[in-house]
């Protein structure tokens, strides 16, 4: 007799970097993009939405992690032979769009956008291959004005997501001075341009490995916690030492005397000299209100190679503890900065640009850190079913309801009381709507408070005490349902 062959099961679960969400954590998302959104159309951007898929030629090589597989990105092979590859950021796509419709658009070109992005990058603690990034960026308006204003949008932005204005910090460097430095560095001529890249994301990692990861990367290489091995930039002991000087030029409180550090340090140089200048007109434009959310900071890179100007950072300053009690870093929650060259790939043409983007699910886990954890999101009104043949009568409870505004449904899982609240505490509903025979005789439903019900639970010490008091529990006649359960809810707020 043959051997039964065993039947193949898939193990359920998620890939590895991606996660499930579900409820409060989705509504908490969407009310945080709300605020977000309301501030960009208040600045004047509006909305734009494009495909998940770009063609991976449109995308280009300014991708980090160059070392791994597919260069950072997902990607697919269309019917038609051609590549294409989930969307590493909402960057890029814009660029695509504003060359393909870049008569028709005005100039400058102000929007916003909110969506997942892709990237094929190692996964970590609050570090996923699909998040949701929420963008603002201006096309067609040169430096340093538009800049200036974005610093201020940027930290208008962190502060309406629910950050206090005294726990961030937007950090604002420039690319052209990291240029100055390269040509006191002889590498401005590098053939190819990989050590120089090789060179800015090592430099762009010092706030997190800190001065002694950082020389490894600019040397012969680093080996992380987990064992895997990073090549170094393969830099000489001099040019690593001026690297970590020109990262810890900043002084911290005084913008002025950052702005006279970097100047002794790449202001011979012609790029070191405008981008001094340009940091020097943002800080004058930055409101005296605002200045103590925003500064220049010579630390900041920003990893990606498309940046060719003023570049900002948006950094959580306060201190958080895990789930273990122990001190969690939390780091930057978006970036952004002046890309004027990425049109100019579709274009020919250089069109100036500038933009930011908030990683709004970074943004969640740092606050939800900071005992600001996501509130258990109100569940539905429950309406029990609790006769089989008076379906009809509980969908046309569960009707007035929504009909009045209110979230309701009807349980759908049988007829056992007690499994129905059980339900409606799991669904975390805050009231019960309950009529069987006896209610439905004298015209009347019953109004389960269960939040209130569970609150004094808590001070109830028997069974019979609770039996003879039950003010979480009333009745009213059938017609004044809505307005019941109304009042009851405006009593939870």
């Amino acid at each position: 007799m043959a051997k039964k062959q065993k039947q193949f099961r898939p193990k359920a679960r998620a890939p590895r970097g991606f996660q499930d969400r579900f409820g409060a954590e989705i509504a908490a998302e969407r009310e945080m993009l709300a605020r977000i959104s309301a501030v960009y159309e208040s600045f004047g951007f509006d909305p734009l939405e494009t495909p998940a898929f770009e063609y991976t030629d449109a995308l280009g090589k300014f991708l980090p992690d160059v070392d791994r597989p597919n260069a950072g990105v997902f990607s697919l092979q269309d019917d038609d032979d051609q590549w294409m590859s989930l969307r590493y950021d909402l960057t890029a796509p814009l660029a695509r769009y504003v060359a393909e419709h870049y008569d028709a658009l005005p100039k400058p070109f102000r929007r916003y956008a909110v969506g997942p992005v892709w990237r094929n990058e190692k996964p970590g603690p609050g570090r996923f291959r699909q998040f949701t990034q929420c963008d603002a960026d201006t096309v067609g308006a040169p430096a340093p004005d538009a800049d200036a204003e974005m610093c201020v949008l940027f930290a208008q932005v962190i502060e309406a997501a629910g950050v206090d204005r005294d726990d961030f910090l937007i950090r604002v460097s420039n690319r052209k001075i990291v240029d100055g430095l390269f040509e006191r560095l002889a590498l401005a001529d590098d053939e190819g341009g990989e050590t120089r890249l090789t060179v800015m994301r090592s430099m762009d990692k010092f706030d997190r490995l800190g001065e002694a990861g950082v020389r490894l990367l600019l040397g012969p290489g680093r080996k992380d916690e987990s064992g895997d091995f990073t090549d170094g930039a393969g830099l000489a002991d001099a040019q690593i030492d001026a690297v970590v000087g020109f990262l810890t030029s900043t002084v911290e409180g005084d913008d002025g005397a950052t702005l006279q550090r970097l100047s002794d340090i790449v202001g011979a140089t012609q790029s070191g000299a405008a981008g001094v200048q340009e940091l020097v007109a943002i800080a004058d434009q930055v409101p005296a209100a605002m200045r103590g959310a925003v500064a220049i900071d010579c630390s900041i890179i920003r990893g990606l190679e498309y940046y060719t100007g003023p570049v900002f950072e948006a950094d959580l300053t306060f201190e958080a503890k895990d789930d273990k009690g122990r001190p969690v870093r939390l780091g930057s929650v978006g970036g952004g900065g002046r890309y004027d060259g990425l049109v100019k790939r579709f274009k020919g043409v250089e069109v100036p640009a500038v933009g930011i983007s908030v990683g709004v699910s970074r943004l969640l886990a740092a606050l939800a850190l900071k005992d600001r954890a996501i509130e258990t999101a109100r569940g539905p009104v429950v309406v029990l079913a609790l006769e089989k043949d008076r379906m009809a009568d509980y969908q046309a409870m569960a009707a007035e309801l929504r009909a009045a505004g209110v979230r309701a449904e009807v349980y759908l899982g049988g007829s056992n009381f007690a499994k129905q609240l059980k339900y409606a505490d799991k669904r975390a509903a805050p009231v019960a709507i309950i009529q069987g025979s006896d209610e439905r005789e004298k015209g009347e439903v019953t109004i389960k408070d269960l939040v209130l019900g569970a609150a004094l639970s808590k001070d109830i010490e028997d069974n019979r005490a609770w039996r003879e008091d039950q003010p979480a529990q009333f009745s009213v006649k059938r017609d004044a349902l809505v307005q019941a359960v109304k009042e009851t809810l405006a009593r939870e707020r």
